[in-house]
Order: structure tokens, then C-alpha cells, then sequence
């Protein structure tokens, strides 16, 4: 087996099901879930008509698909990237659809990731709290990850001049996430100036985890990182590829489809890896991703219910927790009192309500784990359900008090 299997960390839903094993709910409140990031509003019915289309009509079933995706698909990528962020990307060399931005974000670590002739592991530099994917592309690739420091001040936003020269100098994958997760937190234009400058400097790629890009709650959309990179005249997208999805955009995570695009050079490469990866996404899907990638009207829509549930959850839970409305996303990342652990344990048991404790979603740096003692709320059920919870979770958290 490979060795590096057993560096993996049981993934936070294993840990939180290994922390409810002898919980009894109360059974008096019927159950709900803001534990895992799954969108449950309603997928577009015109990406089902399109699916249900292709099914029938475009005998998409009865041929193999081409890894690096049918033109239509690609060409609906670049004019969606051409209206969200003004870029003009060619479809061909800088653009390639993937199974999700999970697995493409896991691949391409294994892509681009190599032994250093020093004997020293490569280091993949992630944020911390983080996604978990990030920490196993590492592993599995033969490398270790490196984990910043967060600043809980500037709403967990990465401390990358925490980060050595030494440190830099082994890094070979940076992996970013904005909008984050769990926080929500956007990276400004100054934040990516600074992470090329030392991607210039050091030589390692940057890994752009944009895949909540669509759920905000500011007037302005959040800066995507080929964005920033066409904004500081860095337009060939050096060492850069960014990754995102339609499973939070247009609420069609069964689907598994999104793309990632950047530097021609590195797509090049990632294609090839994705061959004999065998990594080619259903025509069907396909098809159906067309039709999401080519409307907005749904994304809209779908913004503007999780503006209105976090307008209305919000207030509840800041009156009783440190908690504030993010960036983007559709998480709350609240302080609790005490153990974080305890906290969702006890929810649980006295009014059957799922948070995930935030200590899960982060590892031990400088002697901190900067998710201890904090929650992860996923407000990704309907409004009233989501009120429900929060005043649950109001109660529970008065009766400690």
C-alpha cells in the first residue's frame, strides 16, 4: 500500500460521526443539519431539461468523451469568464472542464508536485483552517503541507509574512481559497500582489479554490485570481490556474462538474495527466453544464435566497455569539464558549441540531489550532429551517450562560 495512506487525517464528517456515536438527539425536535456544505435549493430546471435532453436525443451514452471537453462546453466557460470577470481566456490552451473542483484540485497537486534532488519533502503551502483536500493532495503527492497562520482579527485571514524564506524557498504549490472556507473571507487585490511577487520569487504555483465565487453579500462580486492577475498586467496567468464549480452556483453538486483555467503551460500539462487519469466528464453532464454556465438568471435567484436566510439568521445568532455576516459563502464561523467539541455534542443531544466543530476544519500551528472553539454553521437548507436552527441554537446557547 502506499505509505502515505496513513499520514491521511480521518476526514471531518468521519470525526464528527465519531463524536455523535453514543449521542441520543432529543428526539422532541424534529432533526436538522448546517453540519456539511451540500446546497439543497433547488437545481435549474433548464439544466435538468438539458440533461434529461441529452439523454435522450444526443446519444451521449454510447461514446467516450474527449478529456479535455466538447468546444461547446469550453466556449461556454470563456464567455462566462469574459462576462464575470472581463478576461478573454482561449478556450483551447487556458481552459479545461473537471469533475468538480475537488477531484481537479486533488489531481493537480499530484500533476505538478515533484521530488526535490535535495532529498528534502516538497512543501504545499495551505491556508489554515482550510479545506481537507488540500492536506491529502499533499500527502499522496510525496509532500508535506505547511499550514499559515490566520489572523482571527482580520476575519482568518492568512498571515503569509508568518511564512519563512526557507519555508518558500521548498514550496512548490500554494493552494488558495477565495471566498474561504469556513470564514468567508475575500482576498483583496493587495493580498495577490503580494502572493505573485513571491510565486516570482520562489517559483511555486498558486492553486486558486474559487468555487464559492457566486454566493455574496456585498454589491461587488468577489475578486477571482486570474482577475487579479489581468488587473497587475499579468495577463499570461504565470504559475497561476484557478479552480471552480457548479455545485454551489447553480445547486447541482450530483453533477460534479466545473473547470479550471490559467496558465496555458500548466493546462497543458494537467491534461495530459487527466488522459490517463481518465478524467473525461459525461457528455451528458456536459451538456447540462452548457446550459448552467450560459445562464445567470438561476445564479441570481439563487444569491438572493441566501441573502435573505442570512439576513435573517444572522441577527439571531450575533445576539448570543461572536458571529457576523461574511464576505461569501454560505457559512457562519462563530465563537463559542468553551470546547468546540463539547458544543456541537451538547447541540446535538438536547435540541437535535448539527454544527461542525471548527477545530476539525484546522490543524495545530505555532502551537494553535485556530479553529478551536469554533463552529461551522452551513446555512444551505430553506429559510425556515435555517431560522429554526438558529433559535434552537439561541436556547441552547442561554441556558449555558
Amino acid at each position: 500500500m502506499n505509505p502515505n495512506l496513513s499520514r491521511l487525517q480521518a476526514y471531518p464528517f468521519e470525526r464528527l460521526r465519531q463524536l455523535f456515536a453514543t449521542v441520543t438527539p432529543n428526539a422532541a425536535y424534529k432533526p436538522i443539519s448546517l453540519g456539511i456544505g451540500e446546497p439543497r435549493h433547488a437545481a435549474p430546471e433548464l439544466v435538468k431539461q438539458a440533461y434529461c435532453e441529452a439523454i435522450l436525443h444526443s446519444g451521449g451514452l454510447s461514446v467516450y468523451p474527449a478529456t479535455a471537453g466538447d468546444p461547446a462546453l469550453r466556449a461556454a466557460i470563456a464567455q462566462w469568464l469574459q462576462r464575470r470577470y472581463g478576461l478573454q481566456l482561449d478556450m483551447a490552451s487556458q481552459i479545461l472542464p473537471v469533475n468538480g473542483s475537488r477531484e481537479a484540485l486533488f489531481a493537480f497537486a499530484q500533476t505538478v508536485l515533484q521530488p526535490r534532488t535535495d532529498g528534502q519533502a516538497a512543501l504545499v503551502v495551505c491556508p489554515n483552517p482550510f479545506y481537507q483536500i488540500y492536506e491529502g493532495a499533499a500527502y499522496l503527492s510525496g509532500a508535506l503541507p505547511y499550514f499559515v497562520a490566520s489572523d482571527a482579527t482580520r476575519n482568518f485571514a492568512q498571515d503569509w509574512d508568518s511564512v519563512p524564506d526557507a519555508v518558500w524557498a521548498r514550496t512548490q504549490l500554494l493552494f488558495v481559497c477565495s471566498p474561504g472556507n469556513p470564514a468567508g473571507a475575500v482576498m483583496p487585490l493587495s493580498e495577490w500582489a503580494k502572493l505573485f511577487d513571491l510565486s516570482d520569487r520562489f517559483g511555486f504555483v498558486i492553486a486558486s479554490d474559487e468555487c464559492y465565487s457566486e454566493i455574496y453579500f456585498r454589491d461587488e462580486p468577489p475578486l477571482g485570481g486570474l482577475e487579479a492577475a489581468a488587473k497587475l498586467g499579468r495577463s499570461d496567468f504565470k504559475n497561476l490556474v484557478s479552480f471552480t464549480s457548479l455545485s454551489k452556483r447553480s445547486n447541482v453538486p450530483g453533477m460534479r462538474s466545473g473547470f479550471c483555467a490559467g496558465d496555458a503551460a500548466l493546462i497543458k500539462q494537467f491534461l495530459l495527466f487527466r488522459t490517463y487519469h481518465g478524467s473525461a466528464m459525461s457528455p451528458v453532464v456536459q451538456a447540462a453544464s452548457i446550459a448552467a454556465w450560459n445562464d445567470e438568471a438561476h445564479v441570481v435567484d439563487n444569491r438572493a435566497q441566501y441573502r435573505a436566510k442570512f439576513a435573517r439568521v444572522t441577527p439571531l445568532l450575533s445576539a448570543v455569539m461572536d458571529v457576523a455576516l461574511p464576505d461569501a459563502g454560505f457559512y457562519l464561523w462563530a465563537k463559542v464558549p468553551g470546547s468546540d467539541t463539547d458544543f456541537a455534542r451538547d447541540l446535538l443531544t438536547n435540541y437535535n441540531v448539527t454544527v461542525l466543530p471548527g477545530s476539525y476544519l484546522a490543524r495545530e500551528a505555532n502551537g494553535l489550532n485556530p479553529g478551536a472553539g469554533r463552529i461551522r454553521m452551513a446555512l444551505v437548507a430553506q429559510t425556515e429551517e435555517c431560522v429554526e436552527a438558529a433559535e434552537r441554537i439561541v436556547r441552547f446557547v442561554q441556558s449555558r450562560t
